[in-house]
């Protein structure tokens, strides 16, 4: 114990490091905030602030840290609602530009910058070059498609 008060700022940094290690397991981004609390109090502790100012310094960093970084960090890593699929799968969805007559059995659309084989769901009419389809799967190295009901932005062909 004669130790801890005499370098007070180890033991706030081995309390961060500890911290850190429990958010390695717990990716919920509250331990680091302690965690950064914990780096406030030891650099509080290494300048000789008493141990109450201590204290204070890691309660008002950690909450501001848990109440104001960590939702911005969640909501920036946490992201529900971006798609992350890739390959062929990530291209349901988007929209095409018909660059050769499209039918149920044959024709050519731009997507993703590239020019893909595709053809119709059944018994829809042929799609004309310029026009905008939306692709509703993909089957081998064709995109099955379907007109699309709002307009493509140029970013999506």
């Amino acid at each position: 114990m004669e130790w801890i008060g005499q370098n007070p700022w180890l033991a706030w940094l081995g309390l961060a490091l500890v911290l850190a290690a429990i958010e390695t397991a717990t990716v919920d981004f509250t331990f680091i905030m302690l965690s950064g609390g914990a780096l406030g109090a030891m650099v509080a502790a290494a300048v000789g602030a008493p141990v109450w100012l201590q204290v204070v310094v890691f309660v008002v960093i950690a909450t501001a840290l848990v109440f104001v970084v960590r939702p911005l960090v969640r909501r920036r890593f946490m992201d529900t609602e971006t798609h992350l699929a890739i390959g062929s799968p990530a291209l349901v969805g988007r929209a095409a530009r018909v660059v050769q007559t499209v039918t149920e059995y044959d024709g050519r659309v731009k997507l993703a910058g590239e020019t893909w084989s595709a053809r119709l769901t059944s018994g829809e009419p042929a799609c004309q070059p310029g026009q905008e389809v939306r692709v509703i799967a993909i089957e081998g190295a064709t995109a099955i498609v379907t007109r699309a009901s709002t307009p493509a932005s140029p970013a999506e062909t």
